[in-house]
């Protein structure tokens, strides 16, 4: 058996080279079933999400990484040149130590991101359905995901924000202790925003207000989080009921000007309001931060915290690929013993058929009277003769040419010279 991992990536190909290599949940079960009944393979998970596709395979032991190969590229119609340019391969333990990088986010655009391990786990999951997985693929997936919790508790690699949208609500919470109590006024409905408004719901934020241009690109984002929407007049009546501000929408002028804030804390009888403004252009006046009980951050200062936690995250990757090295020398040590297993069972199988026609004889002998004693004896001698028969073939012949390695190899497997 070999481990094999077929693939393409953000690093290696383009988005329109990625989009045609995708598989879709609709497209999966069936290119599982077809590489199953490719040769030589045995087991297989894909997995595919918007920057990469990758092909995990347990292959028999006349099974071919060319012939994965030359499947994704019939299955999706693709240019053999233009594929295999882009295209990287990992066999044996360097294929469990890829999974296991991946697992953790080690591989990701974002490094230390942490949606990659729940899209691993739904391919798994896909290929149990399916039925493209037997005992190695999923030990190695299993072994995957115990990797990435071990990372996740024993290293900083998910403690810091590196993406703006974190940032902002990570700094909202060294603010406000308790988020869950706070009411969110959220300007603009881009994706952007939307990442915020998923960060607020994981920090317990039920309060949210969603202001926006357009009122229908706001519905669909307050429908999905429960928020109020307004547009971006109304926001001078809104503001007074916010304790955090969150913009960031692609108008040219700002939007929220120092005289708004200021009547906006006097409502609020001088209970302080944190802005957040991570648009370019700002969306929030920079005078805002002049006014006592308005705290504004723009998206500079949140780019250095993103600094900061991103060198963070690289000490935590290297005490991470530490951990991944250990477990991936466990796995390979549980993989090669499964030959052994193998030999084990084969070897005891043949001692097995000795016996048991020895047996027969010796009892068939007996049954016509013979002497009990003598086939005793004669029964030891054999059994003891065919068993040590192939040993000592491998002896003599290991003598003949001289080859100090297999006769050290022997004598210490069959407990020679020792006293």
């Amino acid at each position: 058996m070999n481990l094999l991992v077929l693939g393409i990536n953000h690093k290696t190909a383009s988005v329109a080279l990625r989009e045609r290599v995708a598989f879709g949940p609709d497209l999966a079960p069936r290119a599982l079933q077809e590489l199953m009944h490719t040769q030589g393979v045995e087991e297989t998970v894909i997995l595919s999400t918007c920057n990469r596709t990758e092909l995990y395979c347990c292959l028999a032991p006349d099974g071919e990484s060319e012939s994965v190969r030359h499947w994704l590229q019939r299955f999706h119609r693709l240019d053999e040149d233009e594929l295999t340019a882009c295209l990287y391969q990992h066999s044996g333990e360097e294929a469990v130590r890829h999974l296991m990088r991946v697992a953790c986010g080690l591989d990701s655009l974002v490094l230390g991101e942490p949606q990659i391990l729940g899209q691993i786990k739904q391919a798994y999951s896909q290929s149990h359905q399916v039925g493209t997985l037997k005992g190695v693929l999923e030990r190695l997936f299993q072994k995957s995901f115990s990797v990435a919790k071990r990372v996740r508790t024993e290293t900083e690699i998910g403690a810091s924000a590196v993406s703006v949208a974190f940032a902002a609500v990570s700094l909202a919470k060294r603010i406000f202790s308790d988020l869950g109590r706070t009411r969110v006024l959220l300007v603009g409905a881009g994706e952007t925003v939307e990442l915020v408004a998923r960060h607020l719901k994981e920090q317990s934020v039920t309060k949210m207000m969603v202001a926006n241009r357009t009122l229908e690109r706001a519905q669909n984002l307050a429908q999905e989080f429960g928020a109020e929407v307004m547009t971006l007049e109304q926001i001078p009546d809104y503001l007074p009921k916010a304790d955090i501000v969150i913009s960031s929408t692609a108008s040219p002028l700002p939007i929220i000007g120092k005289g708004m804030v200021e009547r906006a804390l006097k409502a609020r009888r001088q209970q302080p309001i944190l802005l957040v403004d991570i648009a370019v252009p700002r969306d929030i006046e920079p005078e805002v931060d002049e006014l006592n009980d308005a705290y504004l951050y723009t998206v500079d200062d949140l780019q250095g915290i993103i600094e900061q936690n991103l060198e963070s995250r690289k000490r935590a990757a290297g005490q991470a690929e530490l951990i991944i090295l250990e477990e991936r020398d466990q796995f390979m040590g549980w993989f090669r013993s499964l030959e052994s297993v193998n030999l084990i069972r084969d070897y005891r199988s043949r001692a097995d058929q000795v016996q048991q026609q020895e047996l027969a004889q010796a009892l068939l002998a007996l049954a016509q009277g013979d002497d009990a004693a003598q086939i005793m004896q004669r029964l030891a001698r054999r059994l003891t003769n065919k068993l040590i028969h192939t040993p000592t073939q491998a002896l003599n012949q290991a003598g003949k040419d001289g080859d100090q390695e297999i006769l050290a190899v022997l004598a210490q497997s069959l407990r020679l010279g020792q006293r």
